[in-house]
């Protein structure tokens, strides 16, 4: 199916949106649905596939990770596959801020980024002075990019300028990283929640907008990925500036991380088709597609533990 065309500068037509709008939630749901059952051909799956792992950010986020677990996640993300499937590198590997140092010590000049989550992580609950610091920190580090969480405490109270300074704030504490903004909209309770934090989380400063933490059910969804996906391009309308987005938690499967791409082509067209402006949080998800990826080649599957990044 054609791309759609977007225009390409800062001066193009524009669209303004208002917070007020109400989205219908049986369109955007029957919509979001209706990407998953495209027909897609060989040779384009398995480039689809291959572009998935490449804007991956390979996730490990628990009380235990150690430094050798890092390591293992760095060499995985720099090498997912056996070169002979000349699968490329994926995005970004993400940790805690106490491991940001470790993980740039391991992926060096390879290109793929380290990704800190911060500001109270997942709860956002921790003063603002402390979010702040633990920002600077992890970008002292190393970090190229920085996953806040906003406080949906504050969000559902109706204290939009609270949440849009906190950004702000987080945007400029971050120096030369990229801010990843995650609304967390599991708890966000209503669509039209999650339109309206995305376009403050946009206008407040984020690189990219986020779904989830991937603590909280439930995660990433094709409707409401579908539904930031509209804001990033009503944005772009608005304003010619490109914004990413990062669906994350529960995709687990290479028919759904195509379908996101489908969905993600079809809303935004090409230029969105690319590592610098789409990501997958991605924890179990690359086993799936590396799998997937070996079947397409080899006619066969390898083994699950043969792709394994535990």
């Amino acid at each position: 199916m054609k791309a759609l065309a977007l225009p390409k500068e800062a001066n193009a037509p524009r669209r303004h949106t208002t917070a007020s709008a109400t989205i219908d939630q049986i369109m955007v749901e029957e919509r979001a649905g209706a990407f998953g059952k495209r027909s897609i051909k060989t040779s384009a799956k398995l480039e689809g596939l291959k572009l998935a792992i490449s804007m991956m950010d390979l996730t490990t986020l628990e009380g235990k990770d150690t430094p050798g677990k890092v390591a293992f996640l760095c060499r995985k993300a720099m090498q997912p596959a056996d070169p002979r499937y000349a699968v490329p590198s994926c995005a970004a590997v993400c940790v805690y801020p106490n491991l940001v140092r470790v993980a740039k010590k391991f992926l060096g000049d390879s290109g793929v980024k380290v990704a800190s989550v911060a500001t109270g992580f997942p709860s956002g609950l921790m003063p603002l002075r402390l979010k702040l610091e633990e920002v600077r920190s992890a970008a002292r580090d190393g970090a190229d990019e920085i996953d806040m969480v906003i406080d949906r405490g504050v969000f559902l109270a109706g204290d939009h300028a609270r949440v849009a300074d906190e950004i702000a704030a987080t945007k400029e504490s971050c120096g030369e990283a990229h801010l990843k903004v995650i609304l967390e909209t599991g708890e966000l309770q209503t669509y039209d929640n999650v339109r309206i934090a995305s376009e403050i989380a946009m206008r407040a400063g984020a690189d990219f907008i986020k779904t989830s933490t991937g603590k909280v059910s439930p995660a990433a969804t094709m409707p409401v990925t579908l539904v930031m996906l509209e804001a990033i391009r009503d944005y772009f309308y608005e304003t010619g500036i490109r914004i990413g987005m990062k669906p994350a938690g529960g995709i687990r499967t290479a028919k759904q991380a195509l379908a996101y791409l489908v969905m993600v082509k079809e809303t935004l067209g090409d230029d969105w088709l690319t590592p610098d402006l789409f990501r997958f949080g991605a924890s179990t998800l690359a086993n799936d597609v590396l799998m997937q990826i070996a079947k397409t080649i080899d006619g066969n599957y390898q083994s699950s533990d043969y792709f394994s990044l535990s």
